[in-house]
């Protein structure tokens, strides 16, 4: 008998939990994703010709974020990757 409380109380906890969070999930999501454009673009801005005064520090993060990069540009609006020596399309 004492599993059949507990299995409840996780019932409503998850049933609470999803009624809390659920409205802010895209948001969530949205705030995420513009964290995430605005740090590839801190890291890419030398390549682009925008001054960044961290280079030394996010120049070896250029070779981790790589993957992403497709996904980023064409995110942004960018149908082409804006970097002349790099072709990822």
């Amino acid at each position: 008998m004492s599993g059949r409380p507990i299995g409840a109380l996780e019932q409503i906890r998850a049933f609470l939990e999803e009624f809390y969070v659920a409205p802010y999930r895209g948001a969530i999501a949205r705030a995420r994703r513009d964290e995430d454009d605005l740090f590839m673009l801190l890291v890419y801005a030398e390549l682009m010709g925008v001054p960044n005064p961290a280079t030394y520090y996010t120049l070896e993060l250029q070779p981790l974020l790589l993957e992403r990069f497709h996904e980023w540009h064409t995110r942004i609006g960018l149908e082409h990757s804006p970097l002349d020596h790099f072709r990822c399309c």
